[in-house]
């Protein structure tokens, strides 16, 4: 399958995303294209105006569709990855799940296909990042099994943090999320103690478990995703994790390892 032309999409259609979704949409069971637009804005997508036609016409100009194509080639030899279309969109001005940073580059990853929403990055190692957290999203996904429905918080949790130790041993700690350093491992335990424990079995479509992952309402900025990450940094001070394993051990697996710190403590 590989990278898909969206830039000619682009060309034909773009300012109209319904359009544009409408091409992939037996992917998603058939839903609706604006209902999928609404879905993928979350992540990242566009909103047609002049700044994303820029950036549209930027990456165009910096060959990212085949940029992205390239590594994609590298990753799913190396290892042995699923062959996934791959979608790349420019990227909105402000992602609504990570508004209180920065963002230039997002994506959303399912376990047959891809998306990428990207600015134009001064660094290639940052698209590198960016793709290999999110395909190894898909090859966890695809090795779990698991029907979507069935996936639970600490399954999401464990997801990120997975995906970005990838990160870190592939491009280095400077690629890292900027979640990753959020709290340190006592702030972690703590929240643990106080709510992840007893949520963690939180299925993936309740609104309990965005707001836990991402850190809604009362809860810590993103704490689902930098609990996942120090949660595996401790699996990995004990064991070590091989890629191949880093897709298959089921997500019960780092936290049994967590708990049983808890209990010599």
């Amino acid at each position: 399958m590989a990278v898909v032309r969206t830039d000619l999409w682009l060309d034909d259609d773009f300012s109209n995303c319904e359009n544009i979704c409408a091409r992939f949409s037996k992917s998603f069971s058939g839903d609706s294209p604006n209902k999928i637009y609404k879905y993928l804005s979350q992540f990242g997508m566009y909103k047609p105006n002049r700044q994303s036609y820029e950036n549209f016409t930027e990456l165009k100009k910096r060959n990212y569709w085949k940029k992205v194509e390239a590594i994609f080639r590298k990753y799913k030899k190396e290892w042995k990855g699923p062959d996934i279309p791959i979608y790349i969109f420019p990227m909105a001005s402000i992602n609504s799940l990570f508004s209180q940073v920065k963002t230039t580059k997002s994506g959303v990853a399912f376990k047959d296909k891809l998306f990428l929403f990207l600015t134009p990055l001064e660094d290639d190692l940052e698209l590198e990042a960016l793709f290999i957290h999110e395909y190894h999203h898909t090859c966890r996904l695809q090795h779990q099994n698991k029907k979507i429905e069935d996936n639970t918080l600490i399954d999401s949790m464990i997801l990120e943090g997975l995906a970005e130790h990838t990160v870190k041993e592939y491009c280095g700690q400077d690629y890292l999320a900027y979640w990753c350093k959020s709290y340190s491992k006592k702030e972690i335990l703590n929240f643990w103690e106080r709510f992840l424990k007893q949520q963690r079995s939180t299925k993936r479509f309740s609104k309990l478990h965005d707001d836990i992952l991402f850190g809604r309402g009362t809860y810590p900025k993103m704490i689902g995703y930098s609990a996942g990450f120090v949660f595996v940094s401790m699996y990995k001070e004990k064991k070590d994790l091989s890629l191949q394993e880093s897709f298959k051990l089921d997500s019960e697996t780092f936290i049994t390892s967590l708990l049983k710190e808890k209990t010599t403590e």
